[in-house]
C-alpha cells in the first residue's frame, strides 16, 4: 500500500465523532419513529419462521467488510517465512490469549463488580439459536423461552448479553484500522500486511469455533448453524469478491489505476456503512441508554482494560524476543485492536439488532480509536527500548 493510502482520512481521525453522532440520530429515531428500525429489520430471510439474516444489515455489512478484503494482497502471505517470530507471536497473542482474557475480564466486571449497576434482575431478549425450537418455558443455558410479538425469544440476564458482545469482539482480531495504526506507529507494513491475510484465513476457521465454546461456557446460546452462516457471509462472502475482484481488476486496470484510483473511491464506504448499521442499532437501544447512561462505561471499562492488557503482553513479549520496533509495534496493535465490523455483524445474526450483545460490539467502535491513538503514541515514545 501507499502512504496515502496509509494515512487516516477525514472518516478515520473522526471515527469517534461520527459514532456519537450517530448514537444521538438513533437515539433520537427510537424515541420519536421507533417503526424505523424495526420495519428495515423485518426484511429478513426466515429460517423455520425465525427471521436469521436481515437483508438491510446484510447488505451494510457487506459493504463495510469488501473494501477492506479488496486491499490485502494474498501473495504477501508467502512473505511470513522470513518473519516467523513477529507472525508466532501474533498468532499466538491473538487466538490463544486474547479470546479467553476478553472472557475472564468482562465476566469479572460485568456479571461480579457491575451487576447490580447493570441490575440483578434485569433481563434482554435475543434470538433463539438457529434451527432449535423449544417450548415456552423451556430453559436453554441462562435463559429461558418466551414469545414475544408472536416469536419465540430468549430471556437471558442482561449482564450476560453484554458478555456475549464482548466474547465475539474477543475473538474478532483486527483486519482493517490496524493498517492505519501500523503506519502511524511507523512500524513495518509488509508484517502488517502478512497478519492481515493471515487473521482473515484463520477467522475462517477460529472464530467460530473458539466463539461457540466460550459463549458455550457463559450459559449463553450457541448457535453454531448461526455462527458458521455468519463467518460464510460477513467473511467468506467478502473475502472471495475481495480475492477476485482485485485480481481482475488489477489485471485489466493496472496496480497502479486499482491503488490510486478504485481504493479511492473505496476508503470512505466501509465508515458509511458501519455508521449506517449503528443507526439501527442506536435506535433499538436508545431507551437503555436514557434510562441508564452508565451502561456504556459499564461496557467500556473491561474493553479497555482488555485492550491495554493485551498490548502490553505482545509489547513485551516482543522486546524480549528480541524483536525490531519495526516487527513490535504492530505485533502489538494488532493484538489489541479489535474487528469490530465482524463482531457487530455477528452480534445481530447471532442474538438480534435489539440485543445488549449488539450494544456491546458497538462500545467497541466508540472506544476504539481514541484507545488506538494512544497506543500508537506510546510506541513511538518507546521505540528507544527495541534494537535498531
Amino acid at each position: 500500500m501507499t502512504e496515502k493510502q496509509h494515512n487516516m482520512g477525514m472518516f478515520e481521525r473522526y471515527l469517534t465523532l461520527w459514532v456519537g453522532l450517530c448514537i444521538i440520530i438513533g437515539i433520537s429515531l427510537g424515541a420519536y419513529a421507533p417503526s424505523f428500525a424495526k420495519a428495515l429489520d423485518s426484511m429478513s430471510i426466515d429460517v423455520n419462521g425465525a427471521p436469521v439474516v436481515s437483508i438491510p444489515i446484510a447488505i451494510c455489512l457487506f459493504f463495510m467488510m469488501y473494501p477492506i478484503m479488496v486491499k490485502i494482497d494474498f501473495g504477501e502471505v508467502v512473505k511470513a517465512g522470513k518473519s516467523i517470530k513477529p507472525v508466532t507471536l501474533t498468532l499466538f497473542v491473538n487466538w490463544a490469549i486474547k479470546p479467553f482474557t476478553m472472557y475472564a475480564i468482562a465476566y469479572f466486571f460485568l456479571g461480579l463488580v457491575f451487576q447490580q449497576m447493570i441490575g440483578m434482575d434485569a433481563v434482554d431478549l435475543v434470538k433463539m439459536p438457529f434451527g432449535l425450537d423449544l417450548a415456552v418455558g423451556s430453559h436453554y443455558g441462562s435463559g429461558v423461552v418466551v414469545i414475544e410479538e408472536g416469536v419465540k425469544m430468549l430471556e437471558v440476564p442482561l449482564w450476560r448479553s453484554y458478555l456475549a458482545g464482548c466474547i465475539l469482539l474477543g475473538v474478532a482480531p483486527c483486519t482493517a484500522m490496524v493498517l492505519v495504526w501500523g503506519y502511524l506507529a511507523h512500524g513495518n507494513a509488509g508484517h502488517t500486511l502478512v497478519m492481515v491475510a493471515i487473521n482473515s484465513l484463520i477467522m475462517l476457521l477460529l472464530f467460530g469455533v473458539i466463539g461457540g465454546f466460550l459463549l458455550g461456557v457463559g450459559q449463553l446460546p450457541v448457535p453454531w448453524q448461526a455462527l458458521l452462516l455468519s463467518i460464510s457471509i460477513y467473511v467468506a462472502l467478502p473475502l472471495f469478491a475481495g480475492y477476485f475482484s482485485r485480481k481482475w481488476i488489477v489485471a485489466h486496470k493496472g496496480l497502479e489505476w486499482f491503488e490510486q484510483k478504485f481504493l479511492h473511491i473505496l476508503t470512505p464506504i466501509t465508515i458509511i456503512a458501519l455508521l449506517l448499521t449503528l443507526v439501527l442499532l442506536f435506535s433499538f437501544k436508545g431507551a437503555v441508554i436514557i434510562e441508564n447512561p452508565l451502561t456504556i462505561l459499564w461496557i467500556a471499562i473491561p474493553l479497555a482494560i482488555q485492550t491495554v492488557l493485551i498490548f502490553a503482553i505482545t509489547y513485551l513479549m516482543a522486546k524480549y524476543w528480541g524483536f525490531s520496533y519495526e516487527n513490535a509495534a504492530p505485533s502489538a496493535l494488532i493484538g489489541a485492536s479489535n474487528h469490530f465490523e465482524v463482531a457487530i455483524a455477528t452480534a445481530v445474526m447471532l442474538f438480534g439488532l435489539s440485543s445488549g450483545a449488539a450494544l456491546a460490539t458497538v462500545v467497541g467502535v466508540l472506544i476504539e480509536v481514541p484507545l488506538m491513538l494512544a497506543l500508537v503514541g506510546f510506541c513511538k515514545r518507546t521505540k528507544s527500548w527495541f534494537p535498531s
